[in-house]
């Protein structure tokens, strides 16, 4: 196996069933780990989780480690300096785990028919000089945080789809994106609800499609860890899905089956979330983010393969990495193979 230390894994990126009963090691030990975060709702499983003494209850003191992008993370799962996590399938994330430095355990973030999902945007100057529909979008410029990422996935999947051609336009990070959409300066982008449906209110953009029409069953993002973990600490694996399964459970009962109560569920996310505006400001992007969770991290294999297919494709990952070497589907209950 490989050891990677953060300089190394740095250079590599440039290139269930939920356990039924706690795992006994980690309870004894009341192992700490770190688990690895970025502030959006869509790893509200992990905060819910640690709030609520789910870990503590699967025999783990968990710290939460945030960052600012899906990258960084991976690198830190790579280099040891984090446990667990929860991001998008991106070029750099499959490299990882070809070098041996990375597992895919569970999935997270889902589109699901009925559930309000991410949006396909067109910017407000492109849309009032005539660009319309995502056909028109043809030789357009589309917003990419970098080439091999979730967006550059999305938008080449609904450019297939529509028989266009676009120019990806990568700018690092979101908010450089927000900036570009609004100034004009690309034509085109996709993001989640939250960030999508207040900015298309206040005229920023204009929202033209659902990623769900033109991806069904996206697995958006995955649960992951280091392969020495996926393969040699089966009991601490466990415990951690175990908890944030729970974790899960009880964001799908608050916001999305109405089981539980809500406001108590945005005040939760709200400590994590948001946390620059006051809670009845913060609570409408909140709730506007709701997305389906997996329930006990299940994991849409299919749309795994399609993803890792996509990036060979493209010549963004070696076009000889397997499934296997990507993923670990011992953990959890896998969907579509």
């Amino acid at each position: 196996m490989m050891k990677l230390n953060r300089r190394k894994a740095l250079a590599l990126m440039g290139g269930t069933v939920a356990a039924t009963g706690l795992a006994a090691p980690a309870l004894a030990q009341n192992k700490k780990i770190k688990v690895g975060a970025l502030r959006f709702t869509s790893h509200s499983g992990s905060f819910i989780a640690q709030e609520r003494g789910y870990f503590a209850d699967a025999g783990l003191d968990v710290e939460l480690e945030f960052f600012q992008a899906a990258q960084p993370m991976a690198v830190a799962i790579a280099s040891g300096d984090v446990d667990y996590a929860v991001t998008a399938i991106s070029g750099g994330l499959i490299s990882l785990a070809d070098k041996g430095a990375i597992k895919v355990i569970g999935g997270a973030l889902t589109e699901e028919d009925g559930i309000d999902g991410q949006k396909y945007l067109i910017s407000d100057a492109s849309y009032q000089a005539g660009i319309k529909t995502l056909k028109d979008l043809d030789g357009k410029k589309y917003a990419v945080t970098q080439a091999g990422s979730s967006f550059h996935y999305m938008g080449a999947k609904m450019a297939a789809a529509e028989g266009i051609n676009l120019s990806f336009t990568p700018l690092q990070k979101v908010g450089a994106i927000i900036g570009a959409m609004k100034s004009g300066q690309v034509d085109g982008w996709s993001i989640v609800p939250h960030i999508a449906k207040p900015l298309a209110a206040a005229g920023a953009w204009h929202m033209v499609g659902n990623v769900s029409d033109y991806i069904p069953d996206y697995q958006v993002t995955t649960v992951f860890t280091s392969a020495n973990n996926a393969a040699k600490e089966r009991g601490l694996t466990e415990s951690f899905l175990q908890g944030f399964s729970r974790g899960v459970d009880d964001y799908a009962a608050a916001m999305i089956d109405g089981t539980a109560d809500q406001d108590e569920m945005v005040d939760l996310i709200h400590k994590y979330v948001y946390t620059d505006r006051p809670r009845e400001k913060a609570a409408p992007s909140i709730i506007n983010g709701t997305m389906r969770l997996s329930q006990g991290a299940a994991l849409n294999i299919a749309s795994v393969q399609d993803q890792l297919s996509w990036f060979q494709s493209e010549g963004l990952v070696d076009g000889d990495i397997t499934l296997d070497t990507l993923v670990d589907d011992s953990y959890v209950k896998t969907l579509g193979a």
